[in-house]
């Protein structure tokens, strides 16, 4: 062997020598998402009991939307309890993307079920209303569960809030949206501040009906509610679709990654790097490697060992690294003429 290729040889060891990668931590979501289960549940059956005294539409939609949340939660923590599986024969890559599944469920409902019930209440009521025979109830009970909701859901949201933030640093709240790999952690934060907005259409819808004695208003909160549902919806479902069909690593991080392989002194260029995310914490990587002419298989071996360890060790979210060696047949090839020549 050259003294050129003994030179990168120990180099490449030395690069080799890179701590471990960090283990990936569980998703942090989970507790904001039990956090919003526990609170939709109760501030739900608290928001039908009022609708039935009170006969506001815009509290009965409020009703269905906790009841709505409520199962979009508890569907999340299946998603999130299934990606941890391991992999197996079947699932090489494992089940992180039963996340996405659950969350693409968790949009058509909050779609379909949420908006398109409170919608439909709040065309009934204005049926009515424009009729003269809805009725104005007590608001009282309302104007109670209201605020009592308004305080339950912002407590919710706080949790949810100082997890996502938590997430996503110093990125802008909807560019970390568009750029996250875990649904879980905007999903319960578009939901409660959903939650939270619905709640202050419905009180003034509540208050204007009041005034008024025009159930209209009460109707035009209904349909507010059910169009914001659908926005949630819409967002959920564009964002989860984009999941599903399978992101990567954004331009920047495959400029990064580029140069962590070229640091490696056995390599002369890094190729193409491909990736796709098979989860939240399930990044798969290909990358073409050349590597610099007369080094033996070992070397390359493992100057290759070393790569894998960098990558995962700067991007932890990495789960598999396939490295197309570019170079390795050309020094076989290289090898075996010297050695047929030599004989």
């Amino acid at each position: 062997m050259s003294s050129d290729a003994q030179s990168l040889q120990s180099a490449s060891e030395s690069f080799a020598a890179a701590p471990d990668t960090p283990a990936a931590h569980e998703p942090e979501s989970k507790g904001a998402v039990i956090a919003a289960v526990a609170a939709n549940i109760g501030v739900a059956i608290v928001k039908f009991i009022a609708s039935a005294i009170s006969g506001s539409s815009a509290m009965f939609s409020e009703a269905i939307h906790s009841l709505v949340d409520s199962g979009n939660g508890i569907l999340l923590l299946i998603g999130m309890r299934k990606a941890q599986r391991k992999p197996d024969f079947s699932h090489p890559f494992g089940y992180g993307q039963e996340v996405y599944f659950y969350t693409m469920i968790v949009a058509l409902a909050i779609f379909f079920v949420g908006g398109g019930l409170a919608i439909m209440e709040g065309l009934e009521t204005l049926e009515h209303a424009l009729a003269g025979a809805q009725e104005i109830g007590d608001p009282l009970v309302g104007y109670i569960v209201l605020g009592l909701a308004i305080i339950i859901e912002g407590a919710s949201l706080r949790v949810a809030l100082k997890t996502f933030n938590r997430a996503r640093g110093s990125m802008k709240p909807f560019a970390f949206i568009k750029q996250a790999k875990d649904p879980s952690v905007f999903t319960v934060v578009l939901e409660d501040s959903a939650a939270e907005l619905g709640l202050l259409f419905a009180l003034v819808g509540t208050i204007l009906t009041q005034v008024t004695r025009n159930a209209v208003f009460d109707a035009a909160a209904s349909i507010l509610i059910g169009l914001l549902l659908c926005a949630v919806a819409a967002t959920l479902l564009v964002e989860t679709k984009s999941l599903l069909v399978g992101e990567g690593l954004n331009p920047d991080q495959v400029s990064r990654m580029r140069d962590l392989v070229e640091k490696n002194p056995a390599v002369l260029e890094c190729g193409r790097i491909l990736s796709v995310y098979m989860g939240p914490s399930s990044l798969v990587v290909c990358t073409d490697v050349t590597f610099a002419p007369g080094l033996d298989a070992i070397t390359v071996e493992r100057a290759t060992d070393a790569i894998e360890a960098s990558i995962k060790q700067h991007f932890p979210e990495t789960q598999q690294v396939f490295i197309e060696i570019e170079s390795l047949r050309e020094c076989l090839r290289q090898q075996q003429q010297q050695q047929a020549w030599e004989e």
